[in-house]
């Protein structure tokens, strides 16, 4: 039988995604009733950047939308506004997202701010960020007395 070497915080690891996967996927509904949102998202990379495509149907202009960039973090906020102003009294079903929505997410490695692109087409938003270059390494002399 093999031995497995023994990751003591791969059960943290597991239990934290469990947790993002509860807020993001299941409460989403909630917020949107209580008047905020965390739209979707997907973030992947491949050797040169980490690329993040989240779902935001209804924004009208980019001053409606903001995006932070901090090494290891991202944060999309912004405010989807009503279309046409319908009375109350004349809506029977209501199930569009209209408000303020944010939505802040751990990157799987440090990116550069700079060079950072973003693109809104047909209600997603794409964020390109380059991945920030490593420290070369380099070996330290040791100086004996």
């Amino acid at each position: 039988m093999p031995l497995i070497p023994w990751d003591s915080f791969r059960n943290t690891d597991l239990w934290r995604r469990d947790l993002e996967k509860i807020f993001n996927e299941g409460l989403p509904e909630i917020g949107a009733r209580l008047g905020f949102a965390t739209p979707r998202i997907d973030v992947f990379e491949n050797e040169h950047e980490v690329i993040a495509s989240c779902e935001i149907p209804g924004l009208d202009k980019k001053e409606d939308l903001h995006i932070d960039v901090d090494e290891n973090m991202l944060t999309i906020s912004g405010t989807i506004k009503q279309a046409n102003e319908v009375k109350q009294e004349q809506i029977h079903r209501k199930e569009r997202f209209v408000g303020r929505f944010q939505r802040s997410v751990s990157l799987p490695s440090r990116v550069q701010t700079e060079g950072t692109t973003a693109t809104y087409r047909s209600g997603v938003l794409e964020v390109r960020m380059p991945k920030l270059k490593a420290d070369t390494q380099r070996q330290i002399d040791v100086q004996f007395h």
